[in-house]
């Protein structure tokens, strides 16, 4: 632990009086032996002399001494990182709901899978965030406004219905839209609470077919970059999924390259999932990600524990071995 992570380090100086107290204590037990060679007659002095404890008597000094160390170390504010749930945090789950989204290669189906995952996601989230809920085909539709009201969200998940085409970047676009909504509506403070778009997609974008028009998937996602809002990319499904529409059998394979690329241009992550355990993992992971954040926190107690319990062991061992405190 370096003294960048104590609060008041000079508290650490104490050590150096301590570091004194067991050099006197070395000085006064070698004076004690010093004086005892003297005594010549060591018949008369084991008559005179009372019984020692031997070695053991210097354990209740070092218990001591150990003690103040741990008194030390705690006045000196450790610090450690804690983990400490998000009270303010904004997460809009997009979910493509294309035709794509009906393959069987994910039991029973990709989009049923999805909604059972996602289902999952929003009550595994911190109950502090807001989470908002858009889905997207051709066009995209802001389902639920971001709230901390998870039953809302999972009924609109249970209701999610499929249609035509995929536009990325109007989900993208949406998403932004919803959060700077929101956080307009909260106000009070100078900073817009962090915000994270999650986006599961099985599908290379249809509209605009250009991923880099001014509607585009990537245009979105750099956007996302400059509004500081990451993008977190899942893509869900497998390379030999098939649909099957008018009677035709569609190939419908994942595609990843474009959703990895979205990820990296809004400084998000990529994934991906062929089942739902996979999805629901990818879910774990995430809530983890968004739901905590990482502080500098008070670690001062386990020292403070450890100084009273080697104090009190000492001062019994003391009235043990001596009869007396040391």
């Amino acid at each position: 632990m370096s003294l960048s992570q104590f609060n008041s380090p000079w508290w650490l100086l104490f050590l150096l009086v301590v570091a004194g107290l067991v050099a006197g204590y070395v000085w006064v037990q070698r004076q004690r032996q010093k004086h005892t060679l003297r005594f010549t007659n060591f018949a008369l002095l084991e008559k005179v002399a009372p019984s020692r404890p031997g070695r053991a008597r210097h354990i209740p000094a070092l218990l001591m001494v150990l003690a103040l160390v741990f008194f030390s170390v705690a006045l000196a504010g450790p610090t450690e990182d804690k983990r400490v749930p998000r009270n303010r945090a904004t997460v809009i789950l997009v979910i493509d709901v294309s035709l794509s989204m009906k393959a069987t290669d994910v039991e029973p189906t990709r989009l049923a899978a999805a909604q059972d995952a996602a289902k999952s996601f929003a009550d595994g989230l911190t109950p502090g965030i807001n989470l908002g809920l858009v889905a997207f085909a051709g066009t995209a539709s802001v389902l639920v406004s971001p709230t901390t009201n998870r039953e809302a969200s999972k009924v609109a998940i249970d209701n999610l219905q499929l249609s035509e085409r995929t536009a990325t970047g109007e989900a993208i676009f949406t998403s932004l839209q919803s959060i700077d909504t929101l956080a307009a509506v909260l106000g009070g403070s100078d900073q817009a609470p962090p915000a994270r778009i999650v986006l599961l997609s099985d599908g290379k974008q249809t509209v605009p077919e250009n991923p880099d028009d001014p509607r585009g998937g990537f245009t979105a996602a750099r956007q996302a970059k400059e509004k500081d809002v990451p993008i977190s990319t899942i893509s869900f499904g497998t390379s030999y999924g098939k649909v099957e529409i008018e009677d035709e059998r569609i190939p419908v394979p994942v595609d990843d390259p474009s959703l990895r690329e979205i990820a990296s241009l809004s400084g998000g992550s990529f994934f991906t999932a062929s089942s739902l355990e996979e999805l629901r993992d990818v879910y774990d992971t995430l809530e983890e990600q968004i739901g905590f954040e990482t502080t500098r926190g008070d670690a001062s107690r386990p020292w403070l524990v450890l100084g009273v319990l080697s104090a009190t062991a000492g001062l019994i061992l003391a009235l043990v071995l001596r009869q007396r405190l040391p």
